[in-house]
């Protein structure tokens, strides 16, 4: 991360802290802090902030361009987005962990464990997954997709079902440290780049999942609307599986 984006991160970060603690208790949400930092990150002057458009808070608008911080679950936004869209600009800024860092704490005594590095990593090929839930509406021209790689630091309640209390627990909060890389997309053609490096002339589902290191149902999410987006084509079939070519653009 580039120190100008080091510190405006800090920035974001120091004013989502201090306007959760004047409004809620901090940690009751999950991902709250993610969702404010990225809002002040984009736009740091409150005035701008849950603006109501028509019968909806939009939670960023300004000169006629609608921002939407969405952490998960992008389907949520159908309905509105239903609505921005007829009139305005709309860029759903939707964040991806990258690196995550765990720190467990315990219920009972508040003891907190020895911060580790989760070995899973995400990257911009996870959106797809989210991005299925509003297939329908990704081709509108007024639509617009900032896809924010960040490292956070996690806390969990170690309150799952498993023996170590680990799987089925609750996420406390998650915090951003650092913002790896903002992948934009203002157009289909823009989807271009949510074609991983490494690719053969043509390929398959198999091939783009080795190559965009997800699992290969997001594999099959992702060419599923890379050829909605009219960026990957089909060209033919091995057994039953299709054979995709990046089209030129």
């Amino acid at each position: 991360m580039s120190s100008q984006l080091e510190e405006k991160l800090t920035q974001a970060l120091e004013l989502a802290r201090e306007s959760l603690q004047n409004r809620h208790r901090i940690g009751t949400q999950s991902e709250r802090m993610v969702h404010s930092t990225l809002k002040y990150f984009f736009e740091d002057d409150e005035k701008f902030h849950e603006a109501k458009v028509g019968r909806y808070y939009a939670d960023i608008f300004k000169d006629n361009h609608i921002y939407e911080v969405q952490t998960r679950h992008l389907g949520s936004l159908r309905k509105k987005l239903d609505v921005f869209l007829k009139d305005y600009k709309v860029t759903i800024i939707h964040p991806i962990h990258h690196n995550k860092w765990l720190t467990w704490v315990d219920p009972e005594t508040g003891e907190t464990s020895k911060r580790r590095k989760s070995p899973k990593t995400g990257n911009e090929y996870s959106a797809f997954r989210e991005l299925y839930r509003i297939k329908s509406q990704l081709k509108h021209p007024n639509l617009r997709l900032k896809l924010v790689l960040i490292d956070v630091d996690e806390f969990r309640i170690l309150n799952g079902w498993s023996k170590d209390r680990k799987k089925g627990s609750h996420r406390m909060e998650s915090i951003p440290i650092s913002i790896v890389n903002i992948v934009e997309i203002n157009s289909p053609a823009d989807y271009i780049k949510l074609i991983p490096d490494g690719l053969p002339k043509k390929y398959t589902t198999k091939d783009y999942r080795k190559a965009a290191k997800i699992t290969q149902s997001a594999s099959c999410t992702a060419l599923n609307i890379l050829h909605h987006m009219n960026v990957a084509e089909r060209v033919g079939k091995v057994g039953n599986a299709y054979l995709y070519k990046t089209l030129d653009i």
